[in-house]
């Protein structure tokens, strides 16, 4: 499908959907408890659906309504999947569902879409060895497809956490080894998304120690106990309406979000609020106002997701920004990093590539067709660029906004933007 977008003035309301981050780890916590776990405001996406489906294949069993799951878990046993388990277009899904294959005794297979099947997850098969499970990719270039047996059992292991779910998958699975876990960590990156996983952790009251980030301790033979919970709104699908915001000139409010949430994306607010915009935060949203931006060298290394909406933010800063220390963002669905530099360079984009990250100077952009390139943030991103544009942009691969943000449009939409999903 395409998107169909044109220069529109838009400000408005919008309630920003649940955390992807959250509701996934959520899936997983609950379908690895002992009874019946109730998950309010779940983001529901192809995400959020294949974080599900990985759970169903383990054991786990779901009921839905209109805005809740209920989840009866595993009790901390994981069954033998039936089939091939194919996470779609979820690295979340992949990366902590590896580590659930590795408490189960016998073999699981993995499998996505052909972007899954290019994302690296070496370290964490590794680890997975090194903890006495057994582990390996079936074409051996440390991507899905990936077989896993277990039981491990437990012990020492390193880890180089180029992305930050690497980790994250040993901390949610660790608890329920034979023997205790002690991983010594090469590199984090992305050190938000392991925050909020500790937060779920403290909620659940299971044991653990860390040495500011560097080495982690897990005490093995703990439970997760069934539980309630409430997922708060997802500050990366925020981001997008607060850079519409930021560019336009224009007012937003932002409901459905917790400042006091982990996710290292609310810290765009203060980014955009360093380069011009206004920002409140009050008991009934947020608030964010554009007003005369200027470029920033900005340190994206926690907050990856936000380099495509940024991208577009520093074409209309005065100066030049900088977006750097983020060469995790070439690991995404796609290389984010060179395909937006790409792709703004097509609408008019004064941009160049470095390693890790990007420098952007000021300039007009003007519409075109551009490519989607199947990532939810990329396609995202560029319709915001296309609602400030000159002329129409044409947007191809659209359908992938379902993977995080299935109203996406209709938001937009409903805030005054002349922007069409079509089929192609």
């Amino acid at each position: 499908m395409i998107l169909r977008v044109k220069p529109s003035k838009v400000s408005g309301e919008v309630r920003i959907p649940g955390s992807k981050s959250h509701t996934i780890r959520s899936m997983f916590f609950a379908g690895l408890a002992e009874g019946r776990s109730t998950i309010g405001n779940p983001l529901v996406s192809n995400d959020s659906i294949s974080a599900v489906n990985v759970c169903k294949a383990f054991g786990a069993s779901y009921e839905e309504n209109e805005d809740s799951y209920f989840v009866n878990g595993v009790g901390g046993n994981p069954q033998i999947p039936e089939n091939v388990i194919d996470v779609g277009n979820s690295g979340t899904s992949l990366r902590l569902g590896l580590m659930t294959a590795a408490l189960v005794p016998g073999y699981t297979v993995f499998t996505g879409d052909y972007q899954i099947r290019r994302r690296q997850i070496g370290p964490l098969v590794s680890a997975i060895n090194n903890l006495g499970g057994e582990a390996y990719t079936t074409r051996g270039n440390g991507s899905a497809p990936v077989v896993v047996k277990g039981r491990a059992k437990g012990g020492f292991t390193t880890l180089d956490a180029v992305t930050s779910q690497y980790l994250s998958s040993i901390l949610v699975n660790a608890p329920l080894l034979e023997n205790d876990t002690h991983i010594e960590i090469t590199r984090l990156n992305e050190v938000p998304y392991v925050e909020i996983t500790l937060w779920w952790l403290d909620k659940l009251g299971i044991k653990y120690q860390h040495n500011n980030m560097k080495e982690f301790f897990i005490p093995g033979r703990q439970k997760y106990s069934n539980f309630e919970c409430i997922i708060p709104g997802d500050f990366s699908s925020a981001t997008f309406f607060m850079v519409l915001a930021a560019i336009t000139g224009q007012e937003f409010k932002l409901t459905n979000l917790d400042m006091s949430d982990p996710q290292g994306d609310k810290l765009v607010l203060s980014i955009l609020e360093d380069m011009g915009a206004k920002v409140s935060c009050k008991a009934d949203g947020i608030y964010i106002k554009g007003q005369t931006l200027k470029g920033r060298v900005i340190d994206m290394n926690s907050i990856p997701d936000a380099l495509p909406a940024m991208a577009v933010a520093g074409c209309f800063a005065q100066g030049e920004t900088r977006l750097v220390n983020v060469p995790q963002a070439r690991l995404k669905e796609t290389d984010r990093i060179n395909v937006m530099c790409t792709e703004l360079t097509k609408m008019g984009a004064d941009i160049e590539e470095l390693p890790d990250g990007l420098i952007i100077r000021e300039c007009s952009l003007k519409g075109c067709r551009v490519c989607g390139h199947d990532d939810h943030r990329v396609v995202m991103s560029l319709a915001i660029a296309g609602l400030k544009a000159q002329g129409e942009t044409i947007i191809d691969t659209a359908e992938a906004v379902n993977v995080t943000f299935p109203d996406f449009v209709d938001n937009i939409t409903n805030c005054g933007g002349d922007i069409q999903l079509l089929e192609e």
